[in-house]
């Protein structure tokens, strides 16, 4: 479509100037000539020129239209707010420029220092207008209590998230019962990450990465967190999970996560990290040796004679001599409790005289 549009207008110009060309050799070379010799020079003109447009049409087309894949590619990678502050700089420049080229203009070849500064003062208002974005666009937010100064410089404020806690989902709720507040940092990377995971051929992982995309609007829209999209990378660092760990270094911040090994990795460097999995274990009722727990055993244990079951909050419950009740609910009393990475563990025994 492009180089049809393109050759269209090669043609048309081509097409006009072919015109001209066959009325100036009408008048000034062929006029004292045979008229049918000026109508033929005429037309031939008008062809040759068309043609010209046509040919030369094509190839302008062909280009244009890889430069405008180009710019469609490249621009992807661009976020939003910097094309628009880009745009407005832009304006600001131009509207700066205004005065002086209109004095420059007062003399005939003050034109060209004019557009030399439109364009200095363009750029000018571009890079500003990118590079300073946070700060312009906080005059425009609603104004937030001031916190003392010892208090946002406490590290661990500015929490970066990571693909692991987004796909999890349950950050969302953690925020939305307001015990977590502030700032909520998500890398470029990450996003990337997350698109790519959603646009998997796999059903499984397409549905995250999208339930993940999700999660994200849904932070946006919620007032006790700012989100907010970080473009700083380290083209020299390939994995994620480094990128993740050298960015909250930079910024003194901390890590939220599901992912375990993403966890010791962090903790090993001196990176704070909040384990969304270590706040639901540490959220789990506490039970203590000798007290009485109802639980439906479903299957067998790894021990001989055991059954397994599983409260409501997901906590396993391993019975000793629970085989046989293995589909039925017992009465169990609680012997001894075992925190894991994974969670925690109950060990029981059945209540004697009740099943």
């Amino acid at each position: 479509m492009v180089v049809l549009i393109v050759r269209l207008i090669f043609m048309f110009v081509g097409g006009i100037g072919g015109y001209e060309l066959g009325d100036l050799m009408r008048h000034s070379y062929l006029q004292n000539l045979d008229p049918t010799y000026s109508i033929i020079g005429f037309i031939v003109s008008f062809i040759v020129c068309v043609g010209l447009g046509f040919v030369i049409g094509g190839a302008a087309g062909r280009y244009t239209a890889k430069l405008l894949n180009r710019f469609e590619v490249a621009i992807q990678d661009i976020p939003g707010t910097d094309l628009l502050m880009g745009t407005l700089g832009i304006i600001a420049g131009f509207l700066i420029a205004f005065l002086p080229s209109m004095i420059l203009f007062r003399s005939y070849p003050g034109w060209i220092f004019a557009l030399i500064l439109y364009a200095v003062c363009g750029v000018i208002g571009y890079i500003v207008a990118v590079q300073k974005k946070d700060d312009l666009l906080g005059f425009f937010r609603p104004s937030k209590v001031s916190l003392p100064r010892e208090t946002k410089e406490r590290p661990g404020q500015v929490r970066i998230l990571d693909t692991s806690v987004i796909v999890d989902g349950r950050i969302a709720d953690i925020c939305l019962t307001g015990f977590l507040e502030g700032e909520l940092v998500v890398p470029r990377f990450v996003l990337r990450e997350l698109q790519a995971i959603a646009d998997s051929d796999d059903p499984l992982k397409r549905n995250r990465g999208r339930r993940g995309l999700e999660i994200l609007n849904a932070l946006q829209r919620q007032e006790r967190v700012e989100v907010r999209i970080e473009e700083q990378d380290f083209p020299e660092l390939a994995g994620v999970d480094s990128k993740l760990v050298a960015l909250a270094k930079a910024q003194n911040a901390a890590v939220l996560t599901t992912d375990f090994n993403l966890n010791k990795i962090a903790e090993l460097q001196g990176v704070r990290v909040l384990n969304v999995n270590e706040l639901a274990n540490s959220l789990k009722p506490v039970v203590l040796p000798g007290e009485s727990l109802t639980v439906a055993l479903i299957r067998e244990g790894k021990e001989p004679g055991q059954g397994v079951g599983y409260l409501d909050d997901g906590t396993m419950v391993v019975v000793e001599g629970g085989k046989k009740f293995i589909g039925k609910e017992v009465h169990t009393t609680v012997t001894s409790t075992l925190q894991t990475p994974a969670g925690r563990m109950i060990f029981a025994t059945v209540r004697e005289g009740r099943s």
